[in-house]
């Protein structure tokens, strides 16, 4: 912000309701904000326009003020943004950082053997990184399902050797050194959808002008990569702060995809913001 004051983000995506995570994740970042005696905006991360559902988002809503939580006007939606990640996106291709991958997901895991990204994801070999721009034209023209991906090792030589960034939390900050190259060639945009969340992250945290991230910890390692994206295309790097994940009964991450029980179930049963906020420890 121009006032220098700081400023936070709660970046849902709407592909699922709220579960307890979620909401010690929104409340850290309101107190947070607080705190410092800056403010923290909502954001909706709807990229995907197969798993991101209007009722959705009207529940998170729903469930944020349930909360008590309240963020500042215009919300910012993904969905509507779509041509400045496309410049972004176009940005990077212009400059001969990034290129269109024809690869099946059986391929890349042929290829990939054992080696995987930090996500545990088969880390992509690299096959396309080298096709002939006609050939790679004649794909697009025929409209064969393509990703672009970055070109990693142009991507380090043009932004440099040297990436990092500042970690925060209760006992203050430390810098991090970052490695992106462990990323290999990632996707930062599809065929049909032209940007990935690594990209639109990016832009997004500096057009709302983010200065403190603060966000579970199975992000932590994609912060390398958004730094180096960061680099490329200019933008200011804010400080991380990555939290603990909460986990149920039987050590596992509280999850959408797993079913984890919802705030609107919880809500069902009689819990109470007040209880909820007493549970994860915003009393």
């Amino acid at each position: 912000m121009s006032s220098g004051a700081p400023v936070l983000r709660f970046a849902p995506s709407p592909n699922g309701r709220l579960h307890l995570g979620h909401a010690y994740s929104a409340l850290l970042n309101a107190d947070l904000a607080d705190r410092m005696g800056g403010l923290c905006r909502l954001r909706i991360e709807d990229i995907d326009p197969q798993r991101s559902k209007p009722a959705l988002i009207d529940a998170i809503v729903a469930d944020l003020a349930w909360l008590g939580l309240t963020y500042p006007e215009p919300v910012r939606h993904q969905s509507a943004h779509m041509d400045a990640y496309r410049v972004a996106r176009d940005g990077l291709i212009d400059r001969g950082l990034a290129y269109p991958c024809f690869c099946s997901r059986a391929q890349i895991r042929a290829g990939a053997g054992t080696a995987c990204d930090p996500d545990g994801v088969p880390l992509y070999p690299g096959t396309c990184r080298g096709l002939d721009p006609a050939v790679a034209a004649e794909h697009r023209a025929r409209d064969w399902p393509h990703t672009w991906r970055l070109d990693m090792a142009a991507a380090l030589r043009q932004a440099g050797a040297t990436h990092g960034y500042v970690a925060f939390d209760a006992t203050g900050a430390r810098p991090v050194a970052a490695d992106p190259a462990r990323w290999g060639d990632v996707v930062i945009a599809r065929r049909d959808v032209p940007t990935s969340y690594h990209l639109a992250v990016v832009h997004d945290d500096a057009r709302e002008e983010i200065t403190h991230v603060v966000r579970g910890r199975d992000l932590e390692a994609a912060t390398d990569l958004h730094v180096l994206l960061q680099r490329l295309l200019g933008l200011p790097t804010p400080r991380y702060r990555h939290h603990a994940l909460l986990r149920d009964a039987g050590g596992e991450k509280l999850a959408k995809s797993r079913g984890s029980q919802s705030l609107a179930d919880l809500r069902q049963t009689g819990v109470t913001p007040a209880q909820i906020r007493a549970r994860l420890g915003f009393s």
